[in-house]
């Protein structure tokens, strides 16, 4: 939804003043913005409002964000941005895993999270498009070893048994199966994956999702077999 063909973001932060600080600038450069002051309200927010992107902090009253962005995720795909304080690698992990696109951390610069403001809202309504899309029919499912990528579907097997992954997850697995062998740096996935262009996206999302994925598919996440790292290229889905 829009209004006035401008897209609508929600911020769900309970210190006001930087939620309305927040919201004064997006306004700004021409976004609608409403914000929430617990996760509570902002979970009905998120479910009702038909926004086009979510800033979310972690530390809520009434609902923590990864509560709100689990319940937000069981029903719509719109793109969530954890906005926190906390910067714990098993926080930032934990947030991912919830469903979360990206995650960043207070302090930050607003020029900074307002170009992944952009790209998330580029990648989400289409601009954005990935190599996977480009597959012909009869690459619909791709094989790796065990691991079988499903286009149609959007889902991932290993052995015939699901692997639960976010969007984001399989947006990366899909990307790199459809690229298999080759090996592509943290900005470039950044910029294939997330649709950070100018590359304001923190590089250590793309670690995170790394040892998160492995974590899934691996038998020894400790000692990879699929998703492995080419050492000062990137990272890649080896052939089997």
């Amino acid at each position: 939804m829009e209004t006035n063909g401008k897209k609508r973001i929600l911020i769900v932060e309970d210190e006001k003043n930087i939620a309305q600080v927040l919201a004064y600038n997006i306004k700004k450069e021409g976004y609608d913005c409403t914000c929430a002051y617990d996760g509570e309200t902002g979970l009905t927010e998120a479910l009702t409002g038909g926004y086009d992107l979510i800033l979310l902090d972690i530390m809520l009253p009434r609902m923590n964000g990864f509560e709100v962005c689990e319940k937000v995720r069981l029903v719509s795909q719109v793109p969530i941005i954890f906005v926190t304080a906390r910067e714990e690698e098993k926080d930032k992990i934990l947030g991912l895993d919830t469903g979360a696109d990206d995650y960043v951390t207070k302090p930050f610069s607003f020029k900074e999270l307002l170009s992944r403001i952009r790209a998330n809202i580029r990648r989400s309504s289409g601009e954005v498009v990935q190599a996977r899309s480009a597959l012909p029919a009869e690459e619909a499912a791709i094989t790796v070893g065990e691991l079988t990528i499903d286009t149609v579907h959007y889902s991932v097997t290993k052995g015939g048994e699901p692997i639960e992954l976010s969007k984001k997850d399989y947006d990366f697995i899909a990307f790199l199966a459809a690229n298999v062998g080759k090996a592509y740096s943290r900005e470039a996935l950044l910029e294939a994956i997330w649709g950070y262009d100018d590359y304001y996206g923190d590089i250590r999302t793309v670690d995170v999702t790394v040892c998160r994925i492995r974590n899934k598919i691996e038998k020894d996440p400790a000692r990879p077999e699929y998703l492995l790292t080419k050492r000062g290229v990137g990272y890649f889905l080896a052939k089997h």
